[in-house]
């Protein structure tokens, strides 16, 4: 008691006590989040100053958008940014809905024990590191014994040397990619057809609808806002493709294709020791993810009423 009143606990303090293990379960993930993400946040101050390791990131001098005009005035950015998004989006175009067929074919198989294996199949190149799946690609596709090469030749043809040729980069980039990540990728598909009420098939039957129509009219629509929402996070890395795989599979006479943004900013940022220009860049390709995620969640939140916000 105070003044005759009875003290109470603020409402937040009580939704927090009340709630508390849960709390302590989410803890991890947002120290991750803070560490890891947001504290790092404050070196990004080094794309405005000439960075000096002697003098540390307060001491350098302030130059302000200096590295950022050097990065557009320069004979190469044009190209590094025609094949990020090139490579970025002709990913997404071909892997984006693979998963999703796949994820619908799985679901129309009725043997349990196939359908095991078959999910099994499908996951498992996911669990091989980029190493080995660049090795791999360098085997299949080696232009005196690769597999690839020994069949063309097999039919008459003449090898090709897929990983010299600029034109079949993006190519391999991408079809490997669907080979190795379109099992895993359907996860999130088949969880949303999990979900579906099995009522509204069984009412499709009873009106005489067949597979494909319930297909089309039950299961298609049930995964349309799954996709949406996953499709706006992939166009929210759209500039950011992986550094690893890329690296892997340059060379001199594809890097007219193959140099992008990641690669480029390791070579001259690490490598060059160019700290305060490649986060100049870094920071622009931040820029343009962040800019994407927005407009394609606005687009999404007027078109189909599906947001992430």
């Amino acid at each position: 008691m105070k003044g005759g009143t009875l003290m109470t606990k603020p409402a937040w303090l009580k939704v927090l006590h009340r709630n508390w293990d849960l709390y302590v379960l989410i803890l991890p993930v947002v120290l991750y989040f803070i560490v890891f993400h947001y504290i790092p946040m404050y070196g990004v101050q080094i794309a405005f100053k000439d960075f000096i390791a002697t003098k540390g990131i307060s001491g350098s001098p302030w130059v302000g958008f200096k590295h950022f005009t050097r990065f557009f005035d320069s004979y190469y950015a044009w190209r590094l940014i025609r094949n990020t998004l090139g490579l970025s989006l002709y990913q997404l175009a071909v892997t984006f809905p693979v998963p999703i067929i796949l994820a619908l074919l799985i679901n129309e198989v009725r043997g349990t024990r196939f359908k095991r294996v078959l999910q099994t199949v499908t996951y498992a190149p996911h669990f091989l590191s980029t190493v080995v799946l660049v090795g791999l690609i360098l085997t299949f596709l080696n232009p005196k014994n690769g597999m690839i090469n020994l069949l063309i030749v097999a039919f008459g043809g003449e090898p090709v040397y897929f990983m010299t040729e600029e034109g079949w980069f993006k190519s391999i980039y991408v079809l490997s990619d669907v080979w190795q990540n379109t099992g895993w990728a359907s996860i999130i598909y088949l969880a949303a057809l999990a979900g579906i009420d099995p009522q509204l098939y069984e009412a499709a039957v009873v009106d005489g609808a067949g597979r494909m129509k319930r297909m089309l009219h039950i299961t298609i629509p049930c995964l349309v806002p799954t996709a949406t929402i996953l499709l706006i996070l992939n166009f929210g890395h759209v500039m950011s493709i992986g550094f690893e795989k890329v690296y892997l599979m340059q060379n001199n006479l594809n890097l007219e294709t193959s140099e992008v943004i990641s690669t480029y900013v390791y070579k001259n940022g690490l490598v060059g020791a160019q700290y305060s220009f490649t986060a100049a860049i870094g920071l622009f390709n931040s820029a343009v993810n962040f800019a994407m995620l927005l407009v394609v969640n606005s687009i999404s939140r007027r078109v189909s009423q599906t947001s992430l916000w």
